[in-house]
């Protein structure tokens, strides 16, 4: 017997736009830090903060403030569990799924900071590792200009 394997989610260029729409112009704070996405599929998503002065946190070191990782960090898990609710909701228009996130919010969240946050710009990785039907569990990771592991983070998001 030949197991049917479901074809892959393709979020459709409104539901896209909506969510950027959200995410980048909508929260201030995201506005704030500079936080863009650079990729947004079911799976896993991927933002930008460049470096600006106003980011710095140790004025020796010309080092990212601890508390724009953190922020940058749960907002991309956040992101990530929008994501994952958008995919498992393909039934509904785009417009509604994005109503969805309404009650979404941030429960539990811890950050390791493993090296300085040193750099031009950095990257941001998220991805659920489980979407209940009330509470998400996500994965988080802060990179380096060269791609290097410099804080990682796990969240849990109430979704109801």
């Amino acid at each position: 017997m030949t197991k049917s394997v479901p074809s892959p989610v393709v979020f459709e260029p409104e539901f896209i736009a909506g969510l950027k729409d959200i995410f980048e112009e909508k929260i201030p704070f995201n506005r704030l830090i500079g936080l863009r996405i650079t990729e947004l599929e079911p799976g896993h998503v991927a933002g930008r903060i460049d470096m600006r002065p106003e980011l710095v946190g140790h004025f020796v070191y010309n080092r990212m403030h601890g508390g724009v990782i953190s922020a940058g960090l749960d907002a991309m898990g956040g992101l990530a569990v929008m994501a994952a609710i958008g995919a498992k909701h393909m039934e509904d228009p785009p417009l509604q799924r994005l109503h969805r996130f309404s009650k979404l919010g941030t429960i539990d969240l811890r950050i390791d900071y493993l090296r300085p946050g040193i750099g031009s710009h950095f990257t941001l990785r998220a991805e659920v590792l489980r979407l209940g039907s009330r509470v998400a569990s996500t994965r988080m990771e802060f990179l380096g200009p060269q791609g290097e592991l410099m804080s990682a983070g796990s969240a849990a998001y109430i979704v109801a």
